[in-house]
């Protein structure tokens, strides 16, 4: 019977966000950024099991740390085989979970930002029923709504682009394991962006389904304000 995993890259410094350390470990409300998303997938009822994904070098995600999931302890494991790159994290952890027969090469895949702790447990739904049994695989996104303009050289505008067709990608990105194995071993990892992009260039066109502007990512420092308002 196939499964629905979660696989949460969290092997990134997070430099812009300039905390002193990785953005996953900033406590908001009293928890880490990482607490709170690991929660959202190993709460879901249709989420089998739960695996983060660290840097071999991490320090942050302590014993201490780790008692938070304790409760969930059967459906969330932590994998030190994290790379330099988000690509690189995804494709060793989706290896070691085929390697250690935690997940099969028809189980689904459901990637996510470490810094997206706000998902909505209704789009997460929407994503499993919509694109779970696509062969193409699916993501979560939402329409552009705001303006969009080219820029030149000198940072002028150069043209405005139509936004009719145009989404704004999210995560959870939702794939089959062995389709997903397969784009991200054949892929050119430095210009992977996301796992669709991966599957893309297979010449697979995956599925978009409605995300939710509450699903943000915390990058700048300015978003933090916004992200302890949704936890409320």
């Amino acid at each position: 019977m196939k499964r629905h995993i979660a696989l949460i890259p969290a092997a990134g410094v997070g430099e812009r966000f300039g905390a002193g350390k990785p953005k996953q470990y900033v406590e908001i409300n009293g928890r880490t950024v990482l607490a709170h998303t690991l929660d959202i997938f190993t709460a879901h009822p249709d989420i089998s099991l739960t695996a983060v994904v660290l840097s071999p070098n991490d320090t942050y995600f302590s014993e201490t740390h780790q008692a938070c999931f304790q409760t969930a302890s059967d459906q969330l494991i932590v994998l030190r085989c994290g790379g330099e790159s988000r690509a690189e994290t995804v494709r060793n952890g989706l290896n070691a979970l085929l390697e250690r027969g935690l997940a099969d090469a028809g189980d689904n895949i459901l990637v996510h930002d470490a810094a997206r702790c706000c998902l909505p447990a209704e789009a997460l739904g929407r994503l499993i029923s919509e694109a779970g049994d696509a062969e193409e695989g699916g993501i979560l996104a939402v329409p552009v709504a705001d303006t969009l303009k080219q820029a030149d050289e000198h940072r002028r505008i150069n043209a405005t682009v139509p936004r009719n067709a145009l989404w704004q990608a999210q995560t959870p990105q939702l794939f089959r394991a062995d389709l997903l194995q397969r784009a991200l071993a054949e892929g050119d990892l430095s210009r992977i962006t996301d796992e669709a992009s991966a599957v893309e260039m297979l010449g697979i066109r995956p599925r978009l389904v409605q995300g939710d502007s509450r699903n943000l990512k915390l990058t700048l420092p300015q978003d933090e304000f916004i992200v302890r308002l949704l936890l409320k």
